[in-house]
């Protein structure tokens, strides 16, 4: 049997209990797993004890992840304070991997926070007002819904023509799942825009640094991913380019 492509996915660092725990939340990984029909890793967030240089030639790609943690604003320039909660360490260690990754010529996914990641590790801001500007969509439901419902909240994304996203699906729009209070504000100027809200926010991008591809989206895929094509098509793409297919 032809072993399947192995994805590394980046760990958070959560209080379980009294104590922190390396997490990832099951939906990612599953979702990974099933429809990019690959084996996983999870990479931990503990960049006191290992390099991500250390693990990444052993893997075929990896997926950072979101998660309720924001990335500090002082890794985008910003003297703010900002919002956490904030996760240093997966700071640390995104920032590692995604220099590793490009430099190992590996394919790069990134879902919500892990979209901000990339575009902040290669040069790009955030804005943290993506549900409180009047110019702007309210990007997350309200402060009070349940947690459930808040996947509910949905608006279209308008799929930039010729790109990896727009050939895949093969139309002009996608409706998707909006859970963020920040987003992307200065893009980096390596990427290249997927998809926009109609707001103007950008929603998705991609790029191919050093040839391997790296695709990131604000939505959440690996959410209900069993009810949705959709969904199911971003992760597939994900096992087409742990195969060096895409």
């Amino acid at each position: 049997m032809t072993a399947r492509p192995v994805l590394g996915i980046i760990a958070c660092n959560r209080t379980v209990g009294v104590e922190t725990a390396q997490a990832v939340m099951n939906r990612y990984a599953t979702a990974a797993m099933q429809y990019a029909d690959c084996a996983a890793l999870i990479i931990p967030s503990l960049p006191e004890f290992m390099r991500a240089s250390e693990v990444v030639g052993r893997l075929d790609g990896v997926l950072l992840t979101g998660t309720p943690s924001n990335v500090e604003p002082g890794r985008y320039g910003d003297a703010a304070a900002g919002e956490g909660p904030f996760d240093p360490d997966r700071d640390r260690m995104m920032i590692e991997l995604v220099e590793a990754v490009i430099a190992a010529q590996r394919p790069l996914f990134g879902i919500c926070r892990g979209f901000q990641e990339i575009n902040v590790a290669l040069g790009g801001t955030l804005r943290r007002d993506t549900s409180a500007s009047a110019q702007l969509l309210h990007h997350h439901a309200p402060y009070e819904t349940d947690f459930d419902a808040m996947f509910d909240h949905r608006h279209p994304v308008d799929l930039a023509e010729g790109g990896m996203l727009a050939t895949a699906y093969d139309r002009a729009t996608l409706e998707v799942n909006s859970v963020h209070y920040q987003g992307v504000g200065k893009l980096a100027d390596s990427l290249t825009v997927e998809a926009r809200a109609p707001d103007g926010l950008v929603e998705a991008y991609s790029a191919r640094p050093n040839g391997a591809p790296l695709l990131a989206v604000q939505w959440h895929p690996e959410w209900a991913t069993d009810e949705s094509d959709d969904s199911q098509t971003y992760f597939r793409l994900l096992g087409r380019a742990l195969r060096g297919e895409l």
